[in-house]
């Protein structure tokens, strides 16, 4: 048996901040956004709206889509740095939401890392049958930390879930390699300040994504006995145009067969692949047996790929 996606879903607030907006709140413009970064709008929650809200959410759409019941989960595992609260954690808060009963629940940190983390994680755990079914989620408020006088990184980030349920799949689907690592010498780089603000060098941290993500999309496909041409579809985190590019072109894959949701919603760090992933699929980009490679940095410094044979 294989381990692999039974159902996905995605949640983002209503609330649509576009780039003609924050022209009017920092000095900065639509053109100069869209050209370094990709990004045309973001979604930002409302206070009302929570972390744990659109985990949540997310989470029942993805339920829904694998015709799985919240009493069958064994675990949730959820990827994020903007809890609602140091704890409970978001997945101990989605299992009562929910009434995953039989569920055991941990959050995981890993930034924007974190999501294929989490992925990484369920696949032991099913694989080792030690568990049957579990929900992964990827979620932020990147809003709730973002210095909004700053204009080097409001610009970037946005709000938004993503939600996988994993569980076995026929033989040679699933997930057939993955990769993580980190650079802990990086951490200095990207992390949220004593003012609970992302700070962030662009400079460094461009540098080393715009390395690793092509190197790490690279190394996974090999790791599954593939070849470059082997894949049909790259979703990358989306946190810049730029980076994004040097993945896709390291594979060697045309321009449209790479998922770019960044320009409807930013950079929203661990929910950002799980956004992508739910989105491509309900848009019929993914089919049966399609080779779909995840990649992904993030704060750390951090970064996961994985290769993925699609289908039940």
């Amino acid at each position: 048996m294989g381990v692999g996606f039974l159902g996905l879903g995605h949640f983002v607030p209503p609330k649509v901040v576009t780039n003609h907006d924050l022209e009017k709140i920092v000095d900065t413009n639509d053109e100069w956004i869209r050209t370094r970064t990709g990004i045309e709008e973001r979604r930002i929650a409302d206070d009302d709206i929570k972390t744990s809200d659109m985990a949540f959410h997310a989470a029942a759409s993805a339920l829904e889509d694998a015709n799985v019941k919240a009493e069958e989960l064994d675990l949730i595992l959820v990827a994020t740095v903007t809890p609602d609260t140091p704890f409970p954690s978001i997945a101990c808060m989605i299992q009562e939401k929910l009434g995953a009963v039989n569920a055991a629940s941990m959050d995981v940190s890993a930034a924007c890392s974190g999501y294929i983390y989490s992925l990484t994680t369920a696949k032991q755990f099913i694989e080792t049958k030690t568990y049957k079914k579990i929900l992964v989620v990827g979620v932020e408020k990147l809003s709730k930390i973002t210095d909004w006088t700053d204009r080097s990184t409001c610009v970037l980030f946005g709000d938004g879930a993503g939600a996988a349920v994993l569980g076995e799949v026929s033989e040679g689907r699933g997930i057939l390699a993955h990769e993580l690592g980190s650079d802990g010498t990086g951490g200095k780089h990207l992390y949220e300040d004593p003012n609970n603000h992302i700070f962030m060098n662009g400079r460094e941290v461009f540098k080393f994504a715009v390395r690793k993500m092509p190197e790490a999309s690279v190394n996974v496909i090999e790791k599954a006995g593939l070849k470059k041409e082997d894949v049909d579809y790259l979703i990358p985190h989306q946190a810049n145009i730029r980076i994004m590019e040097a993945a896709r072109q390291r594979l060697g894959i045309s321009e449209d067969r790479m998922n770019q949701s960044i320009k409807k919603y930013g950079n929203t760090s661990a929910a950002s692949i799980a956004i992508a992933l739910s989105e491509s699929f309900k848009e019929g980009k993914i089919k049966d047996d399609d080779i779909i490679v995840l990649v992904g940095f993030g704060g750390g410094l951090t970064w996961g790929s994985m290769a993925i044979r699609w289908g039940k």
